[in-house]
């Protein structure tokens, strides 16, 4: 029997959280989409929730995360920013590494 250990981390700044898996795979989503209204579409998330997690993001983060333009005859949308680009390979190599450390670990343990 092969055992796994499974772990959730984020970041977080004065007992805020900056980054979790959630909010990265929402940075993400609107990455590809250029919108936050289909970012949340795609995670199957309200928009109110969407838009609560951008706002803390960006409040928390030392830079903004996003860019929000409003709609009209150009339609809006939201755009990632270089700071919130590079947030999300940041939490992404730390969760590998995380990932890395944990599977070594078990391997060697008794239950390795």
């Amino acid at each position: 029997m092969a055992y796994q250990i499974k772990s959730k981390i984020w970041i977080e700044s004065n007992g805020k959280i900056l980054l979790g898996e959630g909010r990265v795979q929402l940075l993400k989503a609107i990455k590809e989409t250029g919108s936050l209204s289909k970012a949340a579409k795609k995670l199957k998330m309200s928009y109110k929730k969407a838009w609560g997690l951008i706002d803390a993001v960006n409040s928390i983060a030392e830079k903004e995360v996003v860019i929000k333009n409003i709609g009209g005859k150009s339609g809006g949308g939201t755009v990632l920013t270089e700071y919130g680009n590079s947030l999300i390979v940041t939490f992404e190599k730390i969760n590998e590494s995380c990932w890395k450390h944990l599977d070594k670990e078990i391997k060697k343990s008794k239950l390795g």
